[in-house]
């Protein structure tokens, strides 16, 4: 995994914790546990306290770091936010191979052991298995086709679907 992908899947990762792991540190675990306790197991808690742990003196060493995860601590719906928290990770990771290496690990083993689904934003989706010939669809008025004669096209006259389909467009009966 290149530390692009990397930053992506960490920042995804620790995301939802920042509020808990910036507010009272490392230290603050029994009540951080206790309100994502309803969210998130305990390992996982731990597991991104350890996470945190190893990446904290690099973000609070660099200022650009340091205010992009309090962008995503006070909005944290907004990708942009994300994103340029993805860029500093990814930057700190470049810098120190060493911590990159430790982190990569960190990360192999983290999703190795269990399966963590975090989603974040209105109309998200996360998957914690298998999708596949899966149809996802969010928004609003979304038209998913399967089959032969699948059709959406609003108000229409005249109009006949199927094998053998007739229309009279003489016939003006429902104007009346």
């Amino acid at each position: 995994m290149d530390t692009t992908q990397l930053a992506q899947a960490i920042t995804t990762f620790l995301a939802p914790f920042l509020p808990y792991l910036v507010k009272g540190g490392i230290e603050a675990g029994k009540s951080a546990t206790q309100k994502l306790g309803e969210k998130f197991s305990e390992d996982t808690w731990e597991k991104a306290k350890t996470l945190w742990g190893k990446l904290r003196p690099k973000i609070e060493a660099e200022p650009a770091a340091k205010d992009a995860v309090q962008k995503v601590i006070t909005k944290p719906g907004d990708k942009r936010a994300k994103a340029a928290l993805e860029l500093q990770i990814e930057d700190i990771l470049e810098e120190d191979s060493g911590l990159a290496y430790q982190v990569a690990e960190m990360w192999e083993e983290i999703r190795s052991t269990s399966v963590t689904v975090i989603t974040s934003g209105e109309r998200s989706v996360a998957i914690g298995g298998d999708a596949t010939d899966s149809v996802i669809v969010t928004g609003d008025q979304n038209l998913v086709q399967r089959g032969k004669y699948n059709i959406n096209i609003g108000k229409a006259k005249g109009t006949a679907i199927g094998d053998n389909a007739r229309v009279d467009m003489n016939d003006d009966a429902d104007d009346k």
